[in-house]
């Protein structure tokens, strides 16, 4: 039986070591609906979740954490803090080796092969083309995470590391499943450029130019979250899938009626 909660917004709160939460409730449908506030959040990874933070978390009534970090991911940061009664559920979005070898490079500060990777718009550009591959490439996963919110995974959190593009392209999939307005999807995705939701940079070598202004600038369109990014996304969807209903009945293999009950479990009706 679906959970009964209040339709009232939820004040935002002050997270110590979780950046980039939110609830998306009160986002509108096409057909005059709204996302339920108190189904689905939101965030940066939980690893570094203070005792204070995970007793916030823990009155979210959650049933499943989505993590979509990598084992690359867990290793530096670390696992997400354990929610009581909380299912953690780890669906990678990305190869671990991806990046190995460019991160590499900015550990180490070569700036002459960063400039000529990332400069002249290439930063941008790789980004797009990472959001294009998600939606071609991770449907399988995408599929899976919406089945779950559909039988009995909500309310849910979705987190990768930032909270940013794994997560805010699975978010913005699974908005527009239930029919949120694209122009809200994009709004509520922008919100990660808020200065105190970025992730938070650690510098790891002691190289002279790791993490230097230069190199700072360079990596800065990876660490935005950029309209031009989900669109690209978007774009992806219908040259490949023709249609928005293509993409998820044949893409996502999401029957009707497993949509109906994803709409059910998410939106309020007008």
């Amino acid at each position: 039986m679906t959970q009964q909660l209040p339709q009232v917004p939820s004040t935002e709160p002050e997270l110590t070591g979780v950046r980039n939460f939110r609830d998306v409730g009160g986002l509108p449908t096409v057909d005059g609906g709204s996302v339920r506030f108190g189904r689905l959040f939101r965030s940066g990874h939980l690893a570094h979740a203070t005792e204070e933070d995970a007793a916030f978390l823990s009155t979210l009534g959650l049933h499943t954490v989505f993590d979509f970090r990598n084992a690359a991911d867990r290793k530096v940061e670390g696992p997400d803090v354990e929610l009581p009664g909380v299912r953690n559920v780890n669906i990678p979005l990305n190869d671990p080796a991806d990046g190995k070898e460019f991160w590499k490079l900015v550990s180490t500060g070569a700036l002459e092969q960063l400039r000529e990777i990332l400069g002249d718009g290439k930063a941008a550009a790789r980004m797009s083309d990472s959001y294009r591959k998600m939606m071609v490439e991770r449907t399988a996963e995408h599929s899976r995470i919406l089945h779950a919110m559909a039988e009995d995974s909500m309310p849910a959190l979705m987190h990768c590391a930032a909270g940013k593009d794994r997560a805010g392209l699975s978010i913005a999939i699974s908005l527009l499943a239930v029919g949120v307005e694209r122009e809200a999807i994009e709004a509520d995705y922008l919100k990660s450029n808020d200065p105190h939701r970025r992730y938070k940079v650690r510098r790891s070598s002691t190289a002279a130019d790791a993490m230097s202004p230069e190199v700072m600038e360079l990596l800065g369109p990876l660490f935005d979250a950029r309209a031009e990014y989900l669109r690209a996304a978007f774009e992806t969807l219908e040259q490949t899938w023709g249609t928005t209903e293509r993409y998820f009945s044949d893409g996502l293999k999401l029957a009707p009626e497993t949509r109906e009950r994803l709409r059910e479990r998410l939106v309020t009706e007008a």
